[in-house]
């Protein structure tokens, strides 16, 4: 249920409707849990994907950790998640595997949008710390 819930609010929230009555539907999910399980499903989609497309999605994971993250919020971003890194809809056409992909960039931009005051540097600090677990360190140039 929380699945379809969150991803019915992000298309309202797109298309400027109340989601109030939804996030009523969700008000007492055990969120630790939910974010623990979904960790589980991020690292293989992130070692598919790559570290660059993974960063935003990491990005959302901790603000949705964070204890001061809205209900609303976490269910977007849950919604985002869930919407970019689950083969929901996989189409067999290239066309529509495109569009596909433009669903996903305009779910994380519009999520991002909305959350990004809240990705502090600790959070920053996090992802990239997940990041290097997973795909190693990366070293930046540094040029003179």
């Amino acid at each position: 249920m929380l699945i379809t819930v969150s991803l019915l609010v992000l298309a309202y929230l797109v298309m400027g409707k109340d989601v109030q009555p939804l996030i009523d539907k969700v008000k007492n999910v055990d969120w630790r849990a939910k974010i623990i399980a979904l960790m589980d499903k991020l690292r293989p989609w992130a070692l598919r994907v790559g570290r660059a497309t993974a960063r935003p999605i990491l990005q959302f994971y901790y603000v949705m950790e964070d204890e001061n993250t809205s209900t609303l919020e976490r269910v977007m971003i849950y919604g985002a998640i869930i919407y970019t890194i689950m083969p929901i809809g996989m189409a067999s056409r290239p066309l529509l595997r495109i569009v596909g992909v433009l669903g996903d960039g305009v779910a994380i931009l519009f999520v991002y949008n909305k959350i990004k005051h809240k990705i502090t540097p600790k959070i920053r600090a996090k992802v990239e710390d997940r990041l290097n677990e997973w795909f190693g360190v990366e070293y930046e140039m540094v040029t003179k």
